[in-house]
């Protein structure tokens, strides 16, 4: 059904894209930019992975493909039954630059900020660890890495939240229970 749904919004971007798109005073729109030509090659790269994975991407306009949302709803771990939205920008500099994300649902995370910003190697220009963005990264390298932050790259040492951190280190027991009542308040379906 994800995948159908993606498909669809893909060929309204494209038909949009190619000339089909209203509006303008009949003057037709079409892909200009290297970032807005490489979007559309990487989202129908991206249906592999969200076909194999418990992730969803929206496009709130699907004329727009350089801005959408990622639902990540991991199945297992300390955050299994939990949905948490991501908007991800990509910037005209991409790829170049990497895209920015925000995350919209507060989550308990020691990678996470409270006002929703991500701690990320690959997300950052100049990474300290080596693994930051490089123009060979693509999507499908950011939905994974968002999605591991769920399960093996989950940073307790490398904290954006030290707060989330701490308590992780100190009370192993309290952390979980925040984890889970902020799964309950903020990241459950409705």
């Amino acid at each position: 059904v994800h995948m159908f749904k993606l498909k669809q919004q893909q060929a309204a971007a494209a038909a949009e894209s190619a000339g089909g798109g209203g509006g303008g005073g009949g003057r037709t729109r079409t892909i200009s930019t290297s970032r807005d030509r490489l979007l559309l090659k990487e989202m129908s790269e991206l249906q592999e992975v969200l076909t194999q994975q418990r992730t969803t991407l929206h496009l709130p306009n699907p004329s727009v493909l350089s801005e959408f949302v990622l639902t990540i709803s991991p199945a297992e771990g300390l955050w299994a039954g939990g949905h948490f939205k991501f908007i991800v920008r990509v910037p005209e500099a991409y790829n170049l630059a990497p895209p920015e994300v925000t995350c919209q649902t507060r989550v308990w995370h020691p990678n996470v900020s409270e006002q929703g910003e991500v701690c990320l190697s690959l997300l950052r220009l100049n990474s300290i660890d080596g693994f930051g963005w490089y123009p060979t990264r693509t999507l499908k390298d950011v939905v994974l890495g968002l999605e591991s932050l769920f399960t093996d790259l989950c940073d307790f040492h490398d904290a954006l939240n030290a707060e989330a951190a701490d308590q992780y280190r100190c009370n192993p027991q309290a952390f979980k229970l925040k984890v889970s009542e902020y799964i309950r308040r903020y990241a459950c379906r409705k």
